[in-house]
């Protein structure tokens, strides 16, 4: 055993880095009239996954536990089965791509990136900061009457997504609301903790003026499941709380309220009285049932839904939906998937996909529930973290009832399922074997070539003033 006093040591920049620039680019604007493709996030992303492969490669270690290998490749099997019989091979290729991009690839690669809770908190408030940006633009769009079409006025918030993907900013913002809960709910430090909290409130606005009822149900019912997870007694003061708060602020929005309450009256009636969007998605829900009563077990193909819909669904079904707006001129966007990413599934993978897909999520969130229990354990260590990835995982298992992948700001969907991969495979973990300051053993090859060595790092038990540490570096040859 030798010991070493070096006098100072540069700081490592953290790996997570990659995943911060893929946050970042989705700040930019979005061409208007886009065809929904690849755009610079996606290919980022791609970079992310291969830095993250060659790191792997040169550190020499099993990157992932049998079980988190198994969970998280499990959606691979039902894509490969649907992608062999894809309608076309172009479309099987790049059906497999999007889909191992948004459930696989991007979500391993954060997971492997992220070393500890401070590196989980860093993507977490860069997507607070994302959603900040959208929601200013987006209220910005509102009140100068640049947004998207909305009952024939330009208002509707957007963001830089454009008219093309009204979902976009809907999204970015509820993700960010979503992780700024959790840090308000879950921080220790005051000052933290009222900042994330103005951020949450700040965020409501834009939020309300995308006029997307999908994200504001999946919000509603996220914000109380966090609520209800971080203490009954917190959770009935801060809904109060939050109830006068946005009777205040849907009083204020002065023209916009008629508008805004005239769309959550619309949510009621889904029903009795739908609109021609809520028709054409009912319409699609049923056309994607049929599809997969034809073909139970593997579906139509991946990409198939566009070419088996009119087949299958009725004549209440319009030809698309009018987009407008936003920098963009007159579309008329066709109608290419059901809006629900759980019939999209069942349609296009069958039973198998289905199964294999959702078994996934189950295996997280279940995983994450399991994280949320140790922290009690631990002190309300890493509660924020397990409030984050739960919110996460549940606003997207909601919003996928309403919802389906697709846009530019998928790709922060699969960011963020590397976020609660993370947690429910790692973080929640570490909790019981040293927290987020051990390190665990390497294995490497002695440099004279005796043979594999195993190096173990020691954290100093206490801090040493100044610049020098304690390093105390042992090792033992195997066998």
């Amino acid at each position: 055993m030798a010991l070493t006093l070096p006098l100072w040591r540069p700081a490592r920049l953290s790996p997570v880095l990659p995943v911060l620039a893929v946050v970042g680019l989705l700040a930019l604007p979005v061409a208007p009239g886009g065809d929904g493709g690849a755009g610079p996030a996606d290919v980022l992303s791609a970079v992310v996954v291969v830095f993250c492969a060659v790191r792997l490669l040169r550190a020499r270690r099993r990157p992932l536990t049998p079980a988190a290998a198994v969970i998280l490749g499990l959606p691979v099997a039902g894509l490969a089965l649907a992608a062999l019989h894809a309608v076309s091979p172009g479309a099987g290729i790049t059906g497999l791509g999007r889909y191992l991009q948004v459930f696989v690839l991007v979500p391993a690669a954060v997971l492997l990136l992220v070393r500890d809770r401070a590196d989980f908190r860093l993507l977490a408030w860069s997507v607070v900061a994302l959603a900040g940006w959208q929601g200013a633009l987006g209220v910005h769009q509102y009140v100068t009457g640049t947004g998207a079409s909305y009952q024939g006025a330009d208002i509707r918030a957007v963001g830089t997504f454009g008219a093309a993907d009204v979902m976009g900013m809907a999204t970015v913002v509820s993700f960010g609301l979503v992780c700024a809960v959790g840090l308000a709910l879950g921080r220790p430090a005051v000052r933290e903790r009222v900042t994330a909290a103005c951020c949450a409130c700040a965020l409501t606005v834009p939020l309300a003026l995308s006029f997307s009822r999908g994200a504001w149900i999946a919000t509603a019912v996220t914000l109380t499941v966090q609520l209800v997870l971080a203490g009954p007694r917190r959770a009935v003061r801060i809904g109060a709380a939050v109830v006068a708060a946005g009777v205040v602020l849907v009083g204020g929005l002065g023209v916009g309220t008629a508008m805004l309450q005239e769309r959550i009256d619309s949510i009621t009636r889904v029903t009795d009285a739908p609109d021609q969007s809520v028709t054409d998605r009912y319409t699609m829900w049923a056309a994607a049932t049929d599809m997969w009563r034809e073909r139970p077990l593997a579906g139509v193909g991946l990409k198939g839904f566009p070419e088996y819909r009119d087949g299958h669904a009725s004549l209440a079904l319009s030809s698309g939906s009018d987009t407008e707006g936003a920098g963009a001129a007159f579309r008329r966007q066709p109608l290419l998937s059901p809006h629900n990413m759980y019939l999209l599934v069942l349609g296009e993978q069958g039973l198998i996909g289905l199964v294999c897909l959702a078994g996934c999520w189950l295996a997280l969130l279940v995983c994450c529930l399991r994280g949320l229990r140790r922290t009690r354990a631990a002190g309300g260590r890493g509660r924020d973290c397990a409030l984050i990835a739960g919110g996460l995982l549940v606003w997207q298992l909601v919003d996928f009832g309403y919802a389906d992948i697709g846009g530019p700001s998928t790709v922060l969907t699969a960011v963020c399922f590397g976020l609660v991969a993370w947690w429910a495979l790692v973080g929640g973990d570490r909790l019981g074997t040293g927290g987020q300051g051990a390190v665990p053993p390497r294995w490497q090859p002695e440099g004279g070539g005796g043979g594999p060595v195993m190096t173990t790092t020691a954290p100093c038990p206490s801090p040493v003033p100044g610049a020098v540490r304690l390093s105390v570096r042992g090792r033992r040859r195997a066998g």
